[in-house]
């Protein structure tokens, strides 16, 4: 009998296990990978006498898959807030599902443990660039600035780990990572005690430096491109640098798009944050794309759709 977790490599995917494991301790398989990599229940190959949770990856990207898990009588428990479609009718399936722009799984896992690990559920809110929501779930918390600051800066910087083309991008591997997270039940406690997260800082520090360089190759006042070259410190970027574009911007939408050694991109999009919606309806008019509707991502943008690209990026957010 063997539990399957399989979760995204972000920092929501992480902190929604994390505080699941923490008030139900199992002994599981752990399935994940990039944070674009949500394919994943392709590899759960579960038989009777297993059970899986799937957390932060769309049920969309994974339907035939799940039917197949469920089709074996395996039970499945899946928290998510990406668009799901039609989600399979079976008794063994069990869904806690949000697509509403202000939450993510990490919140979704706190309400479902009745705010046993807050703390964890506000690192998750950050991590997916909802801060709005982050200080609000904290108010019974009480914490100064400087700790929301510190729950900040971690939630980001567990994000900024999941992001790359593949493994080789990243300081960690998403499981490594839970793995680092795993024995603090406490975040501060991780902040303070473990090299994880200095080593995190520093690369962090150093590629949005590099990123602050790079120039628009697209601005207007409803949206903003930019074009980065084929680096490992493009694709690790790309996520924190548009969220953080997105901060400075609200009324902007934001497309960061990077070279991959086959001449395809990797783009990243944020809807603006006064709206927070667009991104996902943007995406999927293109292969590969899909996400939620405030942040949004193409896993392969063939070169020669670039343009086309750009102008249907300021059709979707025109005034």
């Amino acid at each position: 009998m063997t539990h399957f977790d399989v979760f995204n490599g972000d920092a929501d995917g992480i902190c929604a296990l994390h505080q699941l494991r923490l008030a139900e301790p199992k002994d599981s398989t752990l399935v994940t990978g990039v944070k674009r990599d949500i394919n994943l229940l392709k590899r759960v190959l579960a038989g009777s006498g297993d059970s899986v949770t799937v957390l932060d990856i769309s049920l969309d990207k994974n339907r035939d898959e799940l039917q197949r898990i469920l089709a074996a009588e395996v039970p499945v428990t899946y928290f998510d807030h990406h668009f799901a479609g039609d989600i399979p009718a079976s008794p063994l399936l069990s869904t806690h599902i949000d697509t509403a722009g202000d939450v993510c799984t990490g919140l979704l896992v706190n309400q479902f443990l009745h705010g046993q690990f807050l703390p964890w559920a506000i690192t998750a809110l950050y991590g997916d660039n909802l801060y709005d929501a982050a200080k609000s779930a904290a108010e019974p918390l009480n914490l100064s600035d400087s700790q929301l600051g510190e729950l900040e800066q971690l939630g980001t910087l567990l994000n900024y780990n999941g992001y790359g083309g593949t493994l080789d991008d990243l300081y960690f591997a998403p499981d490594e990572l839970y793995r680092k997270v795993q024995p603090y039940a406490d975040p501060f406690e991780f902040i303070a005690a473990d090299t994880t997260f200095e080593t995190l800082r520093d690369g962090f520090d150093s590629d949005m430096q590099r990123a602050a360089s790079i120039a628009p190759k697209l601005a207007t006042e409803s949206c903003a491109a930019f074009l980065f070259p084929n680096d490992s410190f493009s694709r690790r970027v790309s996520g924190v640098y548009s969220n953080q574009l997105a901060r400075e911007n609200p009324n902007r939408a934001h497309a960061l798009l990077s070279e991959l050694p086959s001449g395809e991109y990797l783009v990243s999009v944020r809807a603006p944050l006064t709206t927070k919606t667009g991104a996902d309806e943007l995406v999927r008019q293109f292969p590969t794309g899909g996400g939620r509707k405030a942040a949004a991502g193409i896993n392969q943008l063939p070169a020669d759709q670039l343009q086309e690209f750009l102008d249907t990026m300021q059709q979707q957010f025109a005034g």
